[in-house]
């Protein structure tokens, strides 16, 4: 157990700053902009990266490939998953207006419901997640080239 705590730890707080980004873009009246949703990954890559350098800063020694994709895939899924969760809440009774305008604003014709772009979000989520998982990794993997 102790080995998810940190993953699920900060994949907690990686879904609050998600949660936070998208509230206070609703106060500006941005939410709609799909663009916006590039800072996600940003956040998301970001709450990886200090989830696996922790990781590699606890257990240097026991520390691989495998942990700290592991670490990240878990870190990522646990805030994408919180963060469906609280987008099909906001989307369904916070504000029954937005998906519409959402819709309206991406100017494609779509005639999608709730379900759809909920699934969307968990998808696109979940691949930022094993993107950024493989991205850090570059960063923390043990180099086994000769010098």
């Amino acid at each position: 157990m102790k080995n998810l705590s940190l993953p699920i730890r900060f994949g907690l707080v990686t879904s609050a700053v998600l949660i936070a980004y998208f509230l206070v873009l609703a106060l500006v009246n941005k939410h709609t902009n799909p663009a916006f949703s590039f800072v996600n990954a940003i956040i998301t890559g970001f709450g990886i990266y200090e989830a696996v350098r922790l990781s590699k800063l606890e257990n240097p020694d026991n520390f691989s490939y495998g942990e700290g994709f592991k670490t990240g895939v878990i870190t990522g899924f646990v805030a994408t998953i919180l963060f469906t969760i609280f987008f099909l809440f906001y989307s369904t009774e916070v504000n029954v207006e937005f998906l519409p305008e959402l819709l309206k604003k991406m100017n494609g014709g779509f005639n999608a419901d709730i379900g759809m772009v909920t699934f969307v979000v968990a998808i696109m989520g979940l691949a930022t997640t094993v993107v950024s998982s493989l991205t850090v990794m570059q960063l923390f993997k043990k180099s086994r080239n000769i010098s």
